[in-house]
């Protein structure tokens, strides 16, 4: 089910399919420490590649036309004017 916020209705089912960028380089980041017992030095490959996926996302420019926000204040604006 969905929440109401005064009048507006937001489906939360709607945004569960939100892409993850870095989630398989973080998750194999995060199995090697706990095979390796904390020890970084052994899992030099993976933070390399988590860090540089990191890198690569850091420089994309976020769409504010999808976002929550951007339409809840979209829908404010209309409702004011």
């Amino acid at each position: 089910m969905g929440r109401k916020a005064g009048g507006l209705y937001i489906n939360p089912k709607k945004f569960g399919g939100v892409v993850k960028p870095c989630m398989m380089e973080m998750t194999s980041f995060l199995n090697c420490l706990a095979l390796n017992k904390q020890s970084d030095d052994k899992c030099a490959r993976q933070k390399e590649l988590l860090v540089t996926c990191t890198q690569a996302q850091k420089g994309r420019p976020k769409n504010a036309a999808k976002t929550i926000n951007y339409h809840l204040q979209r829908l404010g604006r209309d409702k004011f004017h």
